[in-house]
């Protein structure tokens, strides 16, 4: 039956992140490869989904005061003016959100099927995968490691006339990356000299160090009408399995995603939803902490990092990733130097080629270690690892 496929469905894999943190469990080592907490989410959260399912909000449901509260963030935050009534749509995560508005942007004038869409390399898998099922063409504008800095230059030629959308994740996964202002400046310049759009991912939207604040790409000059946000609860609030996210943009196409979403799930889990809006009415304080415990954790796992041999130039500035490259005199690919964490240290992270998709002679020098664990967790791989460290000061097999 494998002729019967598409072409699409034949050319996917299964996700090796997933794959890592199976092996990881089936081997009882140290998950640092998957991007989800495993220390409990917060317990006001927790008691309004208890609540939720024991009030009986166990059927197909779209809770309005989700995109209230939204549209009041998006003024707070970015002094944005949204209509919680047309210009929001709940989707079931971040990743049907962004695969929704991807669907949607297919309607005549913006994308079409061999039209193209800008992302920056390194990039999340989901990005592409999304793309192609749209009809689309991803076009990749390599960053600038060792910082991962936007070359403008590089941006421009990405352009043709066949460009139609710019996705920007910001902060960044894998690198960590928080683009400056500099650069959404350079990007919001060409989406509207261009005439393009543009679909963010802002899972990480609080997850920004050294106190700096979070920039939407939105909230440039000409630019909300030509913007999608999307996010979701996960990362912000500890619970990537609730699987509750939303799409923010001009009412036509925010309208589009609704009616996708409805069609293909119809809609998000409702005890979630309905704790969803406990978790949107946090505390100033609640995201403090967040940042402060972060903070906490990346710097645990950076210094353990450079302990260990590892070259890193600077700290992320965002999210929850460190994108650790290979020392050169290492001979090890990232393939084979995971599988040399695994089988000696019984640490699992994420070959960085994975998330590489342009021809880069650095493609598989990188490795990405999510530190969004217990501190008993990263304790225990700090253990692990060093206890391989040689003579050098180095991991023996770096």
């Amino acid at each position: 039956m494998k002729e019967k496929l598409s072409s699409i469905a034949k050319s996917l894999k299964p996700s090796p992140i997933q794959q890592l943190s199976i092996l990881a469990e089936r081997t009882n080592a140290v998950n640092l490869a998957e991007g989800y907490p495993d220390f409990p989410a917060p317990s006001h959260i927790k008691a309004a989904a208890v609540s939720a399912i024991t009030s009986d909000f166990n059927q197909y449901r779209h809770v309005q005061g989700i995109c209230d509260l939204l549209a009041d963030k998006m003024k707070q935050m970015h002094g944005l003016d949204v209509d919680p009534l047309t210009d929001i749509a709940i989707c079931c995560g971040q990743t049907e959100a962004f695969a929704a508005t991807m669907f949607a942007s297919m309607i005549p004038s913006l994308i079409n099927p061999g039209d193209e869409v800008i992302l920056f390399d390194p990039s999340f898998e989901t990005y592409e995968t999304c793309i192609l099922m749209a009809g689309g063409v991803p076009v990749y504008v390599g960053l600038d490691p060792p910082c991962w800095t936007l070359d403008e230059v590089k941006l421009l030629d990405a352009f043709t006339a066949k460009t139609k959308a710019i996705v920007l994740n910001s902060p960044h996964n894998p690198t960590g990356k928080v683009f400056n202002m500099d650069e959404l400046e350079i990007i919001a310049e060409y989406c509207r000299t261009k005439d393009c759009i543009a679909i963010t991912d802002e899972v990480y939207e609080h997850i920004i160090y050294n106190n700096e604040p979070h920039i939407s790409l939105a909230s440039l000059p000409g630019m909300q009408k030509r913007t999608i946000i999307t996010s979701s609860l996960s990362k912000t609030y500890s619970v990537t399995g609730w699987r509750v996210g939303w799409a923010i943009g001009p009412s036509s196409i925010a309208s589009a995603i609704r009616n996708i979403h409805t069609k293909v799930t119809d809609s998000a889990p409702a005890p979630f939803q309905e704790a969803a809006l406990t978790a949107l009415r946090s505390p100033p304080e609640y995201y403090r902490s967040l940042r402060i415990e972060y903070e906490s954790k990346r710097d645990f796992v950076f210094k353990l990092l450079c302990q260990v041999g590892f070259h890193i130039e600077s700290q992320p500035l965002g999210s929850f990733f460190i994108f650790a490259a290979i020392p050169e005199t290492c001979k090890l690919t990232d393939v084979e130097f995971v599988e040399e964490l695994i089988k000696q240290a019984g640490v699992v992270a994420v070959p960085g080629c994975g998330f590489f998709h342009g021809n880069h002679d650095y493609h598989n020098r990188f490795v990405r270690f999510a530190f969004c664990k217990d501190d008993a967790t990263l304790t225990s791989a700090a253990h692990k690892m060093q206890q391989l460290v040689d003579a050098r000061g180095r991991l023996r097999f770096l």
